[in-house]
């Protein structure tokens, strides 16, 4: 595998087929989203097959309840502007962080790339923890936000909030992350009152996706493009799509493990 790293994030790889990765290709992926928060692979050819077979080799794989299926594949879900009137709306995030056990990666696989614009924007959460003002770090050290759902149609039986550590040892790289949501999602931090939480998150998650903090994946045809939940946050930037936006996304259950990876 041959790597290009951007900055503040992200890595692309090439000299690799997805369809015929083994355990040392998985566990050389797991180290690099671990360090880079994002892994790109450009000019693959998978079919929705071999991108659920593909995303098996890195764990259990797991879905939202509330999204849209891909047909003959339930464990992928489409992510698509197609049909719609008013541009789809987003936010930095993590996926399902209401989760006591939110996904350990995300993958998207291109579908249909639009003509213009369609990128997807990524943050480096270790960053955001390691620039953090000292005062606010010393604030929030041992204290813990809670996350809950929005926007889906979840059963009584669903999951729909949990508490998560506001910084993180990482599971792989063992580095200090910032672990935040969207405001809407994050609710509640421990011991401090509605108001305070709601300032201190809002201050958080925009100190996290401060343009310096971010990098940009514009979409080619054959792109896959996976992250690490645990230090990353994403959101998709539908401003001036011109054209169909096709994605099929994937996930894997928490929490990414190295040994885990090794196994596969």
């Amino acid at each position: 595998m041959r790597t290009s790293a951007s900055h503040p994030l992200g890595v692309t790889v090439t000299d690799v087929r997805l369809e015929d990765v083994g355990p040392a290709e998985v566990a050389g992926l797991t180290d690099l989203m671990a360090t880079h928060g994002v892994v790109v692979l450009p000019d693959q050819t998978l079919d929705d097959g071999q991108f659920v077979e593909l995303l098996q080799r890195f764990g259990e794989l797991t879905f939202t309840t509330g999204e849209t299926p891909v047909d003959g594949f339930p464990d992928l879900n489409v992510v698509s502007n197609v049909g719609r009137t008013t541009p789809p709306r987003s936010t930095f995030h993590v996926d399902s962080s209401y989760l006591g056990r939110p996904p350990a990666y995300t993958a998207l696989r291109a579908v249909t790339v639009p003509a213009e614009g369609g990128e997807t924007v990524f943050t480096d959460q270790y960053r955001a923890y390691e620039t953090l003002r000292p005062e606010l770090r010393e604030r929030l050290e041992g204290r813990t936000i809670t996350h809950v759902v929005t926007g889906l149609d979840l059963t009584e039986d669903d999951e729909t909030s949990a508490e998560h550590p506001v910084f993180r040892a990482h599971p792989v790289s063992g580095r200090t992350t910032l672990f935040l949501s969207t405001p809407a999602r994050c609710v509640a931090v421990s011991g401090m009152s509605a108001a305070e939480s709601a300032e201190v998150v809002r201050e958080l998650f925009d100190h996290s996706t401060r343009e310096d903090n971010t990098v940009r994946h514009a979409w080619s045809p054959g792109d896959v493009v996976m992250w690490d939940n645990a230090c990353v946050l994403h959101k998709a930037d539908h401003s001036g799509v011109v054209g169909d936006r096709v994605m099929h996304r994937g996930m894997v259950a928490g929490g990414p493990t190295r040994a885990a990876a090794a196994r596969s």
